[in-house]
């Protein structure tokens, strides 16, 4: 389908809503009257109007313009809720062309919201925020930042599920980039959590095993009394199959035999399939048996 005159009738829109604003004065100078606010509320209509058929247009940039203008309308007249709104649409269009402007417009909507007290909300688009640094900035660690402001607003708002589901992120990443502790801090903590839930708890021995794996990597007696506690702290867990490989692993490590370490985990492997994560710091950990320090990352 053809948008094409979408895009001109788009232009024109906003040529008309750039006059009404400019036409009336200065903005504080017209505040006062009844008359320009509703003409600057036109404009807003006007400018998300344009915005939206840019859109049909796919001509994201302009489209994300539109939308920030009418945004910065909608602050002027103190509609808190409408500039948000505005602000995030704007960030959703400019997501698909520029994603720093997206994450700047983002931000400006979550000021808003924090401000207005609404935090739950402030989280979700911290988590888009997350989201564009994981997949399009590939910045890990500004993910990380907003991730963890995303669960610290979603547990002052008692959202204890969705604080976890961020944290878990933070703990993986913070693995990855060899900020163990911290990894291991999250996995406790969520273990403990959620282990005397009904509904929860069996999550609760893969956060154990893959605290346990943390500890193994800085340090095999670390690894060896982790296991001991989880075992203690989460009867379910000496069970598992994930503590019995431990406990495979951490002899295999003690004899300095690579083979049987490999061995247990490809009989892991077999049943319950290891994902991407386990299997890197797998690698770490066996990297320490043969020695080769060469290959950690």
């Amino acid at each position: 389908m053809d948008n094409s005159g979408k895009e001109k009738e788009a232009i024109q829109l906003m040529a008309e809503a750039d006059k009404k604003i400019t036409k009336q004065g200065s903005f504080l100078g017209g505040m006062f009257g009844g008359g320009q606010n509703h003409k600057i509320e036109e404009a807003c209509e006007m400018y998300c109007r344009a915005a939206n058929m840019f859109k049909m247009a796919k001509n994201w940039s302009a489209a994300g313009k539109a939308f920030c203008k009418a945004a910065r309308l909608h602050m002027q007249l103190q509609n808190k809720h409408d500039s948000a709104t505005g602000f995030i649409d704007a960030g959703n269009a400019f997501k698909k062309v520029d994603p720093q402007e997206a994450i700047n417009c983002l931000n400006t909507a979550i000021d808003i919201y924090t401000d207005m007290g609404r935090f739950t909300i402030a989280a979700k688009h911290h988590i888009t925020i997350a989201e564009v640094y994981e997949s399009e900035l590939v910045d890990i660690e500004k993910a990380v930042a907003h991730f963890e402001q995303a669960a610290d607003y979603y547990k002052g708002e008692e959202s204890n599920s969705s604080a976890n589901k961020c944290l878990l992120k933070v703990a993986a990443y913070s693995a990855q980039l060899e900020q163990y502790a911290k990894a291991i801090e999250i996995y406790e903590q969520v273990g403990s959590n959620t282990m005397d839930n009904p509904l929860l708890k069996y999550s609760a021995k893969e956060y154990f095993f893959k605290a346990s794996l943390c500890h193994f990597i800085v340090d095999e007696l670390n690894a060896k009394l982790a296991v001991e506690k989880y075992e203690e702290m989460f009867p379910a867990f000496s069970d598992s199959r994930e503590c019995k490989l431990l406990k495979k692993l951490i002899d295999a490590h003690e004899e300095q035999n690579s083979e049987a370490f490999t061995e247990a985990v490809k009989e892991f492997d077999s049943i319950s399939r290891l994902d991407q994560w386990q299997t890197t710091m797998l690698l770490r950990i066996k990297k320490t048996i043969q020695g080769d320090e060469g290959d950690l990352r």
